[in-house]
């Protein structure tokens, strides 16, 4: 295993933010005990400190396998995970009676499972780093992976919804008391699938047809490969009754295709399109109801939710009612009410924080997202094959995309989706998915950052930029 200076791979820059982010977490759980139990036992530090035991292994792993990495990803994810499991056990607490609190168990509750679903989450991207030493060989099995998205994304549609349907969406399979989101791991399959059939496509894709205010469109026979995945993410809508998780399929495919033709034409293309698939299902909610109704319903309450504040529009009316009761500086950590917000630990747990930490505080999360993704596009800038960018542009944008869906559903700029705030809801299969696609992005972008030893590759006249680095391409002639 050949050694690596710290100077030239910035692990221990890592470290340091590592221990600085657990730091802030064991702070917070700290001033939550001190509000909640009016005084601060001597197990405060104990989930900061199993956090940061398991952080430490997978810089470890970082440290050996991918010594080149960003060393701000792994910190920005692992603050906003702990933060995320402090303020489950905040709400664990404030399900107990205010005597039997300071007895309550560390490992119990919402909060106790999360951390174990962190470990499982760890050893997850840790297994990832081992097993994919060179990111482009997942592009040998993207059709593969391409076809177990699909299925993934379908199964919940189509079991009874006894075992797929919580909270009127069907996107779940529960069996007993196990329960799993396969579209969370479906969106990172459909992606290496969608990377490595745009590279291959991308000469054809850029060709224009005709230029209108200045933007090349494409030619129509062009237009299919866009036409069948927004087709499935209606079906997505339709029979998952799930706007969020549509948009998430459509979006991360048309900005892939942005990423990979740099043309903006393709990105009105897919705005009009999901747009008026949206209108077309609020009309039909309306007008036939059946499978539609649903995301009918949350139009009408995103367009009044006061309208009846005490049923249908109670979520979101408590949740904006706890934004505005946060105010600029939020209640404390452990000072606020954000168990009257209902589901406040999955869709809604950023408006429960809100609450607590203020709208500077909700701000400060907002720029560790946006760190994220800077870096993830950074990455995707850097590495030096096509199957490479389209990956790392993809990735990041997933993360922004969730988090515009989720904080524009809660501050009513959308209307409410079924997504989860990344590494921070609770739950299992959006922790490890989210895990797995960081991962992911520390093997980009170690390739990115690692100096380019030998001679680099010369490209023959005609050759196409993606055949170099061994990125998968196919030359299609029009």
């Amino acid at each position: 295993m050949p050694r690596f200076s710290a100077t030239n791979t910035k692990r221990n820059s890592e470290l340091a933010l590592l221990l600085v982010a657990m730091v802030l977490v064991a702070a917070y759980s700290a001033t939550v005990e001190a509000n909640m139990l009016d005084t601060v036992t001597l197990d405060f530090w104990v989930p900061a400190a199993v956090l940061s035991a398991v952080y430490l292994a997978l810089h470890v792993v970082v440290r050996f396998l991918a010594p080149y990495a960003d060393p701000v990803l792994l910190p920005a994810v692992a603050l906003l995970n702990g933060l995320g499991v402090g303020f489950l056990r905040r709400l664990d607490l404030a399900e107990v009676a205010p005597a039997e609190r300071i007895d309550f168990p560390i490992f119990a509750g919402t909060g106790g499972r999360q951390l174990a679903w962190t470990l499982a989450s760890l050893i997850l991207a840790a297994g990832l780093l081992i097993v994919i030493r060179d990111h482009r060989s997942v592009s040998r099995y993207a059709y593969t992976l391409g076809l177990a998205g699909l299925v993934l994304m379908m199964i919940p549609a189509v079991l009874p919804a006894r075992f797929s349907e919580v909270n009127n969406a069907k996107l779940w399979i529960k069996v007993g008391g196990f329960s799993i989101q396969p579209g969370e791991f479906a969106k990172l399959a459909l992606l290496v699938f969608f990377a490595y059939y745009l590279v291959r496509k991308r000469e054809v894709l850029s060709l224009a047809s005709r230029r209108f205010l200045g933007i090349d469109f494409p030619r129509g026979r062009d237009l299919g490969p866009v036409v069948v995945v927004w087709l499935f993410s209606l079906m997505v809508l339709i029979f998952q009754k799930d706007l969020g998780t549509s948009l998430l399929y459509f979006g991360m495919f048309v900005v892939t295709l942005y990423i990979a033709t740099e043309r903006a034409s393709w990105m009105i293309i897919g705005l009009l399109l999901f747009f008026g698939g949206a209108f077309l299902a609020y009309f039909l909610g309306s007008a036939v109801g059946g499978p539609f109704a649903n995301f009918y319903q949350r139009a009408e309450i995103w367009l009044d939710p006061f309208g009846d504040p005490y049923n249908s529009g109670f979520q979101l009316v408590q949740g904006l009612l706890g934004l505005g009761t946060g105010g600029l500086f939020g209640t404390g950590p452990g000072g606020g009410q954000p168990t009257q917000v209902p589901e406040v630990h999955n869709d809604f747990i950023f408006a429960g924080m809100g609450e607590e930490i203020g709208l500077f505080g909700l701000s400060a999360l907002l720029v560790i997202y946006l760190l994220i993704v800077e870096r993830g596009l950074r990455a995707g800038l850097a590495v030096r094959d096509s199957f490479g960018k389209l990956m790392a542009g993809g990735l990041a944008f997933t993360i922004a995309l969730q988090v515009f869906v989720i904080v524009g559903g809660i501050s009513g700029l959308i209307p409410l989706t079924g997504l989860t705030t990344p590494f921070m809801s609770a739950g299992g299969s959006s922790l490890m998915a989210n895990w797995l696609l960081v991962a992911m992005l520390l093997r980009i972008s170690h390739a990115a950052r690692s100096p380019v030893t030998g001679a680099a590759p010369t490209r023959a006249p005609g050759t196409p930029p993606a055949q170099l680095h061994g990125a998968p391409t196919e030359v299609i002639r029009p």
